[in-house]
């Protein structure tokens, strides 16, 4: 009973850990890695009925690490997809996420990187803007008193400070592009920055748009927030 409690919750573990790498180096399909996570859940719960009836019923083959390590093992399957699950709920089911929704800053030279991508590199329009409103008010053009030069030398910093690909930087038109890859699906999501000299003040637009996925979990929101941040702290310096 020991070693089937825990083969049952270390194949349940691999079955949330794993969808992950398979899908990033092209071994499996997106549906075939989420489906993992279902099957880990299942998985998972199965690890610990088998666990508690061990305890109960043959308490003389329980041992302590064991028992803890599958434990740990079923915890994590299904704690994963769950936590995901309910993160999903909480954010709406959009992926392309701008600070200016009236007129989103376009991507340019990653346009051409995003032809095999499931999500078209067009803004989708006032139905996306009305979801981001309601669940991201905080994402506003920025205003800067600061130089546009200086604007594109924190921005092209911060992108590389937070580990995103730099695509282009076009001093002329005020534009930074850049990749941010996912570390445990590799997925892409790309991020454009639109800096505008107005007379005294420079606005500074930031989009970050999803390549796949209908939700992105609010990753993009997050991005974008990540990269605010980062410009500012090198603007105080």
């Amino acid at each position: 009973m020991k070693i089937l409690v825990s083969l049952v919750s270390f194949i349940a573990f691999l079955l949330v850990v794993l969808p992950g790498p398979l899908y990033k180096y092209g071994v499996v399909e997106l549906g075939v890695a989420f489906s993992g996570f279902k099957f880990g859940v299942y998985a998972g719960g199965a690890a610990l009925v088998l666990l508690i009836v061990q305890v109960i019923f043959m308490r003389k083959t329980v041992t302590l690490g064991s028992a803890l390590m599958a434990l740990v093992f079923a915890a994590i399957a299904i704690a994963m997809p769950l936590s995901m699950m309910s993160k999903a709920k909480s954010v709406p089911a959009i992926h392309d996420i701008s600070t200016d929704l009236v007129n989103p800053p376009k991507f340019v030279a990653i346009a051409p990187l995003r032809a095999d991508a499931s999500n078209p590199v067009e803004y989708a329009g006032e139905e996306i803007a009305t979801q981001q409103r309601k669940a991201y008010p905080e994402l506003k053009t920025l205003s800067y008193a600061q130089s546009k030069t200086d604007l594109l030398a924190a921005t092209e910093q911060a992108i590389t400070n937070l580990g995103f690909e730099l695509v282009n930087v076009n001093a002329a038109t005020g534009i930074v592009e850049a990749t941010d890859t996912t570390t445990w699906f590799g997925f892409k999501d790309d991020v454009v920055v639109r800096i505008n000299d107005e007379g005294s003040q420079r606005f500074v637009d930031i989009r970050s748009k999803s390549r796949v996925g209908r939700s992105d979990l609010g990753k993009n929101a997050e991005r974008i927030n990540a990269l605010i941040n980062e410009i500012n702290t090198l603007l105080e310096k």
